[in-house]
């Protein structure tokens, strides 16, 4: 669900609270060491994502934010934040050579440099908080 959250509305904040779940607590935020991402350099994108992207010439970057059920992706064009939520039963994420990172959900999809080790770092705690966080699979029992 790709939605504009520049502004505070709360229909909004209400999709995306049932979609990944509320923010993180404090005491929680500091338990996981952070809950934000450094700065992630897009390389390339959905034409949905795109469209917006190619709107103004600013550096196309963007950060993600854990959530308890989900990840949000957010990122600027002209004077608006979009924020793309992702739910972790729909998160899909690839590794590829050279250092990029694809996130994928549904048709949306970012690919982003990891050229960093702290980029890299966010990325295995995502995944291992997804891991620790997940519900049950039917194959596992």
């Amino acid at each position: 669900m790709l939605l504009n959250v520049s502004y505070n509305n709360k229909e909004i904040t209400r999709k995306i609270d049932e979609e990944v779940g509320k923010p993180f607590t404090l005491k929680e935020r500091f338990a996981l060491d952070g809950i934000g991402s450094p700065k992630l350099f897009i390389v390339d994108s959905s034409v949905e994502i795109k469209n917006l992207l190619i709107l103004d010439n600013n550096t196309n970057t963007c950060n993600i934010e854990l959530r308890p059920k989900g990840i949000i992706i957010r990122f600027r064009s002209l004077l608006e934040t979009f924020g793309l939520i992702i739910p972790y039963y729909k998160f899909t994420l690839y590794k590829t050579d050279l250092g990029l990172y694809t996130i994928y959900r549904d048709q949306y999809f970012i690919k982003i440099k990891s050229d960093t080790k702290a980029i890299q770092k966010f990325f295995t705690k995502l995944l291992g908080y997804r891991a620790d966080n997940a519900p049950t699979n039917i194959e596992d029992l």
